[in-house]
């Protein structure tokens, strides 16, 4: 199979954003997002039409969740530390690396491992995937408890109200801190304060998760080696009640960071290089 141009075009300006340091900015030629208004979500799930469309959602992406294990479009080897998340009894805030839009379904793999009873996971998305999405993938990214960002800033108000409220009826919510898709990029990179505002806001820890990879014998829909996944799962960080909003962001954000590069070295044999301010 041939690679694909496109991906090969979106690898190709990896060099040149690790330079100018844009690391929160997206690779990908994504069209422009339209403004998600506040009526056009219900980030509490209260509707019944909402509990119904979830439900049919969380059926449909399950089936195609097996059916991409099975032929081998994802491929997820092992899981370490996952004690690390199953032991958690109050919400937390998951924060991963992101490099793939299927990695999504990754960290649903590790919710369902963890075989909670009374907890569900959350999704904070961008705006576009709420927005611009048709189909299977737009009725994923609309019904399977997801948190969409939006420029307007009564939506926002409603988005953040809700991030507290689910992490303080002891649900998880993921955040990608790193904001940008990277494809298949195996270095952290630098993390936004969002997810650690969010964890501090309402005291519930942060659970870092950081996935390596490596090729496989198999080829996705591009070209290129499926990934064979290894999700790291890390103990969760607290806020420090002696220090000030701002030392506790601070602090928790290194603390995460630095247990990826210690991650990153260790799986890849290999020195972290990207030089960050």
């Amino acid at each position: 199979m041939e690679k694909s141009e496109y991906r090969q075009k979106i690898l190709n300006k990896i060099p040149e954003f690790e330079q100018k340091k844009l690391f929160d900015v997206d690779l990908e030629d994504d069209p422009p997002s339209r403004e998600l208004f506040p009526n056009e979500v219900d980030y509490l799930g209260e509707k019944l039409s909402s509990k119904i469309k979830t439900m049919f959602a969380y059926y449909a992406a399950k089936k195609f969740m097996l059916k991409m294990i099975k032929n081998h479009k994802l491929i997820i080897s092992q899981i370490n530390g996952l004690e690390n998340l199953k032991n958690i009894k109050t919400g937390a805030i998951l924060t991963c690396n992101h490099f793939n839009p299927m990695d999504s379904f990754a960290m649903e793999y590790l919710f369902r491992e963890c075989k909670f009873k009374k907890k569900n996971l959350y999704r904070v998305i961008r705006e576009g995937n709420y927005t611009n999405f048709p189909g299977f993938y737009g009725m994923i990214m609309r019904n399977c408890h997801t948190l969409p960002l939006s420029r307007n800033s009564e939506t926002m108000k409603n988005f953040l109200r809700a991030v507290d409220y689910h992490l303080k009826n002891n649900n998880l919510v993921l955040v990608y801190p790193e904001q940008a898709l990277w494809w298949n990029y195996k270095k952290p990179r630098p993390l936004q304060d969002g997810a650690f505002k969010f964890a501090i806001k309402a005291d519930v820890p942060v659970v870092p998760i950081f996935i390596t990879m490596q090729d496989t014998e198999f080829l996705d829909d591009e070209g290129y080696p499926v990934q064979n996944y290894t999700i790291n799962v890390f103990p969760p960080i607290y806020q420090n009640k002696d220090k000030s909003k701002q030392e506790n962001i601070k602090d928790m954000k290194k603390q995460n960071f630095d247990l990826w590069v210690k991650c990153y070295e260790k799986t890849y044999n290999t020195k972290y290089d990207l030089k960050i301010d």
